[in-house]
């Protein structure tokens, strides 16, 4: 259950850098600490306390055996592949900006507009 309650609070100290920086590569470092936070929770769904890998094996015979949810790990699979994507989409918008405004800061960003 401890678990559980870490992966919510590194959620929420993903939360408090998106809302409260104000330098964009701290924002995007926060959003990767979301979304990370939540592949950890995806993953911590589908363990099982002393379940086996669900793969078939004739030694199991008929056996029942515990198995560990194979389905959250193949989201978690999916999603750290997107979350990867959309990172690097981030960081060169981040980069063009940068380019751009010459500060990451996004209060000096939104006065200039130009």
């Amino acid at each position: 259950m401890i678990v559980y309650v870490l992966a919510i609070l590194l959620f929420l100290i993903g939360l408090y850098g998106i809302v409260v920086k104000r330098n964009l590569i701290k924002i995007v470092i926060s959003l990767m600490i979301m979304e990370y936070a939540i592949n950890l929770f995806f993953a911590l769904i589908g363990y099982r306390e002393g379940g086996a890998a669900p793969i078939h094996t004739e030694e199991l015979g008929d056996n029942m055996v515990l198995f560990v949810d194979p389905l959250p790990q193949a989201l978690v699979l999916t999603a750290i592949v997107i979350g990867l994507g959309t990172t690097a989409l981030l960081v060169s918008f981040a980069v063009r900006i940068y380019e751009k405004y010459d500060t990451f800061d996004v209060r000096k960003i939104r006065k200039l507009r130009g």
